[in-house]
């Protein structure tokens, strides 16, 4: 074991559940800033340092030992807060990058990549976060705290980490002055194979999404 991991499981929980609520607290309010709009031209950068300072807070959980709630049946939080209003605007903002390829487990084998946006990512990321900080801000720290670690393992941490894997490929694009492959025409709900790769993406040149990002190529 490491000594990361060792630090991670002899923390007091309760300093550690305030750092974990720090931090997804802090992206909460992040991304809800960032899809206002009100500063377009930074957006991508924003998110790239968002997502990567998040996926830090998951990779503790990850280290962390399994934490068991303390009632077997998790209290009924009423509704989900409705995220689409944010998804629609981020999915408006990242037009021009906002849908990826990619590979839903690395582990199996041949397994073609598929369509996915960038703004349903960081919505469906938020919906769990929002979820677990229901709990955290109703006292109940540990349900938080399990909640958080489960759907790390389940949904948010691999759907954070596609994002981030899509950001950062934006910026190296665009730092380092080449073509990307336009996917925007493509559905989300197929599969891209080599054939469809070939027939539908095209070239999207850096210079007509660098400026409105906030990126330039390196000089």
């Amino acid at each position: 074991m490491s000594d990361a991991t060792l630090h991670a499981t002899s923390q007091d929980p309760d300093d550690f559940v305030v750092q974990i609520a720090d931090q997804v607290e802090s992206f909460l309010v992040a991304v809800t800033e960032v899809a206002k709009g009100d500063e377009p031209d930074s957006a991508v950068p924003f998110l790239l340092l968002e997502v990567s300072q998040l996926l830090l807070a998951g990779g503790r959980l990850g280290a962390h030992e399994d934490i068991v709630p303390e009632e077997r049946y998790e209290p009924d939080l009423g509704p989900e807060p409705d995220v689409d209003e944010l998804r629609e605007r981020l999915a408006v903002m990242l037009e021009p990058i906002d849908v990826y390829s990619e590979v839903f487990d690395p582990y199996e084998p041949r397994k073609a990549p598929v369509a996915c946006r960038i703004s349903d990512d960081l919505a469906d990321v938020i919906t769990d976060l929002r979820h677990g900080m229901a709990h955290y801000r109703a006292g109940r720290t540990t349900e938080a705290l399990w909640w958080w670690q489960f759907s790390y393992f389940s949904n948010w941490g691999s759907t954070a980490s596609a994002s981030l894997r899509a950001l950062q490929s934006v910026v190296a694009h665009v730092r380092l002055n080449q073509p990307l492959d336009d996917l925007n025409g493509l559905d989300t709900d197929q599969d891209l194979g080599d054939d469809a790769l070939a027939e539908e993406a095209g070239k999207v040149m850096v210079e007509e999404i660098a400026g409105p990002l906030g990126l330039r190529p390196v000089k």
